[in-house]
């Protein structure tokens, strides 16, 4: 889907990389987005006015997530809270193991992460195979959140990533 001005936006600051992470990947770089402080600014402005008065908290999945989530947080008054990579956290942590499109990993949020926000944004840069997003959406659920939609900024079609999703409100900028 590329029929609005955000999308067209982002369209237009997207870089491929082949190969990366591994070969046979075509990695779709957001940076140069990010870069633009305009374009940054109307792609947070968008999703803040989806969300506002709806959400009481923006989970952003690491490492891109934390970029737009953190502004989206920002921009709505609600607080961001990180979802990382096995290791990461120092409290106590839930944690989910699965599968993505070159390989396995696991998820993990503080325990306490979520009181008192029961009203949650998922947020990320790329919906690909949606095992991820899943991921920390019983992430969410496990620390007594409730989802209220996942946001990313990339749907990669061909992946299927709403499958994994299917009981959810997705939303995507741009799908390709």
């Amino acid at each position: 889907m590329t029929d609005t001005p955000v999308a067209q936006l982002v369209l237009g600051k997207l870089r491929e990389i082949p190969d990366f992470p591994e070969p046979g990947v075509l990695f779709r770089d957001f940076t140069p987005l990010l870069a633009d402080g305009s374009a940054l600014a109307a792609v947070v402005d968008d999703i803040a006015d989806r969300y506002r008065g709806r959400i009481d908290a923006v989970v952003g999945i690491e490492a891109r997530g934390f970029i737009l989530a953190t502004a989206v947080a920002y921009t709505l008054g609600v607080g961001f809270v990180p979802v990382r990579k096995e290791g990461k956290l120092p409290h106590d942590v839930h944690a989910v193991s699965y599968t993505l499109e070159y390989g396995k990993a696991t998820l993990e949020m503080h325990t306490d992460a979520l009181e008192g926000t029961p009203r949650v944004l998922v947020m990320d840069d790329v919906l690909a195979t949606g095992g991820t997003a899943a991921a920390a959406c019983e992430l969410v659920e496990r620390a007594g959140g409730q989802v209220v939609a996942v946001e990313v900024v990339i749907e990669l079609a061909a992946l299927n990533g709403r499958a994994p999703l299917s009981a959810r409100t997705v939303s995507a900028m741009l799908t390709l």
